[in-house]
């Protein structure tokens, strides 16, 4: 399971910050970052504050799962299982 926090992209449109319309960061577990358009969380979801506690902070949304995105719209999902996308269609 990867830690997330997400936050608006307050540099969105500047060189390689996404264009306008990625207005979301995503951290995976403070190691990678991912600029999207929109974002889906279907796990518990709190706040946290990363920073170094003397005006440089930043608040966020914050949760743990497993992510996984649609190109062609630009979306995040936050899943409780690597599992939870994946549909088994029924053969006949």
């Amino acid at each position: 399971m990867n830690h997330y926090t997400i936050r608006f992209n307050k540099s969105r449109g500047q060189p390689n910050r996404g264009s306008v319309d990625h207005v979301w960061r995503i951290f995976e577990n403070r190691t990678k970052e991912y600029l999207v358009k929109h974002f889906k969380v279907n796990v518990p979801v709190y706040d946290e504050v990363t920073g170094n506690g003397i005006g440089g902070d930043d608040w966020n949304m914050a949760c743990d799962g497993f992510i996984s995105f649609d190109k062609e719209t630009s979306t995040a999902t936050i899943n409780e299982s690597i599992y939870d996308d994946i549909h088994i269609l029924p053969t006949t």
